[in-house]
């Protein structure tokens, strides 16, 4: 993968829902990316902790964009089926996602996402999702 793909990649992250969360892109390489969001109080729910929503769409968003690394630029990324578990709430005024491909196939791709909350600059992982995404021709 060359700088200008990154560039594009890490760009690219933070669009639509993901950007309005607050997703953006820290870091990547091939089969890995790396993002995090900065915890605004609408995005924490009734008791304070923050939504699953939140962690759901950083964990898929983020597995998905581990996937546009290892695939050509002509091909888009989309998610067939995730599931996360949650361990303990998050509290913490960051979640760092750290996502990686685990399963490299033509067609079907398979990535896990970790979900780190940052609490006094120490991490603590909160979730961890699978996600299987699908690799498909772009129409453009």
């Amino acid at each position: 993968m060359n700088k200008e793909r990154e560039e594009f990649l890490k760009r690219d992250y933070s669009q639509g829902f993901p950007a309005y969360c607050g997703c953006e892109a820290i870091d990547l390489d091939r089969g890995i990316f790396e993002a995090r969001i900065i915890i605004r109080p609408e995005l924490k729910q009734q008791d304070g902790f923050i939504h699953a929503g939140v962690l759901a769409t950083l964990a898929d968003h983020t597995a998905g964009y581990s996937a546009y690394t290892v695939v050509p630029k002509e091909i888009v990324i989309l998610t067939i089926e995730f599931k996360i578990n949650y361990f303990k709430p998050a509290i913490g005024a960051e979640i760092v996602c750290r996502s990686k491909v685990i399963n490299e196939g033509k067609n079907i791709i398979v990535a896990e996402s970790e979900l780190f909350d940052i609490v006094e600059d120490k991490e603590r992982l909160v979730s961890k999702a699978i996600v299987t995404l699908a690799a498909i021709p772009s129409k453009t």
